[in-house]
């Protein structure tokens, strides 16, 4: 038994130091999954550029970018809400404009409710027209607002990566 424990020990012996010399050769030679992954050792390419302040640039910019899409996003909201308010007035006013024309009719002539229908008809088409107008307008105001925004801020992102590679 004492002869089986010295041969297996020479086994393992031999085997890790075969091991060894495996693992050194498969250190100078890559495999196929290293050539097969070409971000391995990235964080070492990364570590050895010269980034001097890059890194907190980069951050601020993303920051900038954010607050800019905040912003454009908060004006189209506000432009969106206005529309929708302005769009309520409207109708609550044309409503009311019909209620108190279809008061004003019963017991009276039947030509000169339909002519006074007729007419309120016109005026609702015509205020129709100027109310599409307006909310048209005010929709497009808020986006060119917003665009505004967002543009400002590629304008700034231009200007900074111009002054980036003028310094090189």
């Amino acid at each position: 038994m004492a002869t089986a424990k010295k041969a297996a020990a020479k086994k393992t012996t031999s085997s890790s130091s075969s091991t060894s010399s495996t693992a050194s050769e498969k250190k100078a030679m890559p495999d196929a999954a290293d050539m097969l992954n070409p971000l391995k050792g990235m964080a070492d390419r990364l570590q050895n550029l010269n980034l001097t302040g890059g890194a907190g640039k980069l951050l601020d910019s993303g920051r900038k970018d954010l607050q800019a899409l905040m912003q454009a996003n908060e004006k189209s909201y506000q432009g969106l809400q206005a529309v929708v308010q302005r769009q309520t007035e409207m109708i609550k006013t044309a409503i009311g404009e019909w209620q108190t024309a279809a008061k004003g009719m019963p017991g009276k002539d039947p030509k000169e409710n339909l002519s006074k229908l007729d007419e309120l008809g016109r005026q609702s088409f015509q205020r129709a027209v100027d109310d599409i107008k307006e909310l048209a307008n005010l929709a497009a105001k808020s986006q060119a607002d917003a665009f505004d925004v967002v543009r400002q801020r590629i304008q700034a992102n231009v200007d900074e990566v111009t002054k980036m590679l003028q310094r090189k």
